[in-house]
């Protein structure tokens, strides 16, 4: 509510009025307590625990999961708090530049709290090929806060979950089933698994033992036939076979699966609202070979960057040697939103931006592809 000053019904008097305000002030501020403020707050406590932002991690185990897949548990100096299904973006120092990429935590919230998570990485690309390969015990990486809003969420979903994973993509439902089994979250989950192989399979027996009245798993094989799994594609038809009146779909794998699997949705005439799904990075785009060059100013420093057509202005950056925000990678948090000086840029897949940035000429670099020579203000890291 605004201040409404009140005129009197004499001018004179709201001058008189005016010069005792000052004096006024003095003999409040008098009648103050003389005890300092204090240094710091409960509430920016809480903050620095909840959201400790970047922060040192120890590598203290390394499990193979399949033939191109690595599960990697790390240990923090605070306890992490995040929800099941989040992801956080683990990085280090890669020759000279800082590379970091986003991860869905495959470990129980509850893990957490005694300061060890678990990310499960299939090695495609260049950081996790990286991790794949080179990555060992004791080894220190830096992770960030637990972001990502693919999370269960009470208040709009219903209480029944189908979630429809593809490959690696049953890691975040690997900790939702954790989390549903220990307490953590309440809910039913129907997993419907797709791979093309048995051998494919992530986290078989770990899923198998979270089986109960409330989580379900059920295998689909694409590229084989056999006993006890469900054979070719998730259809609208599997997807009648063990599900039933209301429910929320989520679902997280390759883009084809989405594309497959929208179709098949149709069917149940589902709000929107009840379909979610995780975001996949922005990867290099199919474009003629081209070379640009991006000047970049990071607080009071102006950097000159080559950057090639096919890949995203955050890439380049980082292949630059410079150290930038990045989460998501998708486009979708907005963390690394920059501003745009001049320049053509092209965007992957939907424009997530807010109106005010699109008003004001702000992209997000993780997503946005060079068309041109392009000047751009990136906030530091």
């Amino acid at each position: 509510m605004s201040f409404v000053f009140r005129k009197q019904i004499f001018g004179f008097m709201d001058l008189l009025r005016f010069k005792k305000l000052v004096p006024n002030r003095r003999e409040k501020l008098e009648e103050g307590a003389s005890t300092p403020l204090p240094k710091t707050y409960r509430v920016n406590e809480t903050a620095k625990i909840l959201h400790p932002g970047y922060q040192l991690a120890k590598l203290i185990g390394i499990e193979q999961n399949t033939s191109d897949t690595k599960t990697y548990t790390f240990e923090t100096d605070l306890p992490l708090y995040f929800r099941a299904g989040q992801y956080l973006t683990v990085g280090c120092k890669v020759g000279e530049s800082f590379v970091a990429r986003p991860y869905a935590i495959s470990s129980a919230p509850k893990a957490g709290l005694s300061k060890t998570l678990s990310v499960t990485v299939k090695k495609c690309g260049f950081f996790s090929g990286y991790l794949f390969d080179r990555a060992k015990i004791d080894d220190m990486f830096t992770i960030g806060d637990p972001s990502g809003e693919f999370c269960y969420e009470p208040l709009k979903d219903s209480r029944q979950v189908l979630a429809l994973a593809g490959g690696s993509g049953i890691t975040p439902f690997y900790s939702m089933a954790q989390a549903v089994s220990d307490g953590t979250e309440d809910f039913s989950l129907t997993i419907l698994y797709g791979a093309k192989t048995e051998g494919d399979i992530i986290f078989r027996k770990e899923l198998d033992a979270l089986v109960s009245d409330k989580v379900k798993v059920v295998y689909v094989l694409s590229d084989e036939k056999k006993e006890g799994f469900e054979y070719g594609f998730i259809t609208s038809d599997l997807i009648k076979k063990y599900v039933s009146g209301d429910f929320t779909v989520m679902m997280c794998g390759p883009g084809a699966m989405y594309a497959f699997a929208d179709e098949q949705l149709k069917a149940f005439n589902l709000p929107l609202k009840r379909v979610k799904k995780e975001a996949n990075c922005v990867g290099e785009r199919d474009v003629k070979d081209a070379e640009y060059t991006l000047t970049v100013h990071i607080g009071f420093e102006t950097h000159s960057v080559k950057a090639q057509a096919k890949e995203t202005i955050l890439t380049a950056l980082e292949r630059a040697g410079l150290q930038v925000p990045s989460k998501c990678r998708a486009g979708g948090c907005g963390f690394c939103h920059s501003k745009l000086v001049s320049g053509e840029f092209s965007i992957a897949g939907a424009d997530k931006r807010r109106l005010a940035d699109k008003k004001f000429g702000y992209i997000h670099p993780c997503c946005s592809y060079p068309d041109s020579d392009m000047e751009l203000i990136v906030p530091k890291a």
